[in-house]
């Protein structure tokens, strides 16, 4: 029996906070029960295991994500809309590093149509940035790829501490998305 005063959101919503200030890692059934002052086996009353926690925060994450890249993309068309989401993507990656790594490290599963229904949600905003170059086929994939490669790869050494030259990596972003830009040109 679910107890009182706690709900699968909240659970979630913990632990996304743990992830975010401590690392994906870190989120253990014993640290949140302690957190919501109950016993660990309580809290399968809200998520299936830890399975399950992960997957909620991969869909939150993606949700988040998705919002995100929306709202910076909207409206905008061309490089203006590339910078837009490269800037939007690694913004959301610095804020929560939890989630990010959530959504990236939790795949979808065959048959997880929520899951799979927000990862091609994804991948449509990334479409119709790219729209204004007109690619098609493999050399729309390659695109998106390497989008998707040079985003990652930047916000991942960046929130890992993998830049350890003191030069300003605001700049060194700004430099690659518009050697990238370039490169559709």
């Amino acid at each position: 029996m679910p107890r009182a005063g706690i709900d699968r959101a909240m659970v979630v919503a913990a632990a996304a906070e743990m992830a975010d200030a401590d690392g994906l890692g870190a989120v253990t059934f014993a640290r949140l029960a302690a957190q919501f002052g109950v016993r660990p086996p309580s809290l399968y009353n809200h998520v299936a295991g830890s399975e399950g926690l992960r997957r909620e925060l991969a869909l939150l994450g993606l949700r988040e994500l998705i919002a995100d890249l929306t709202r910076a993309t909207i409206g905008r068309a061309g490089a203006v809309a590339v910078v837009a989401l490269s800037e939007a993507y690694r913004a959301f990656a610095r804020r929560r590093p939890g989630l990010y790594a959530a959504a990236l490290l939790h795949p979808p599963e065959a048959g997880d149509t929520e899951m799979e229904a927000l990862s091609a949600t994804t991948l449509e905003i990334v479409v119709a940035v790219l729209a204004a170059y007109d690619l098609r086929g493999d050399d729309a994939i390659h695109a998106i790829r390497g989008l998707r490669s040079l985003l990652h790869g930047f916000v991942t050494l960046e929130t890992g501490g993998g830049f350890g030259i003191p030069l300003d990596l605001d700049e060194s972003f700004r430099r690659l998305v518009a050697t990238y830009v370039a490169g559709l040109g």
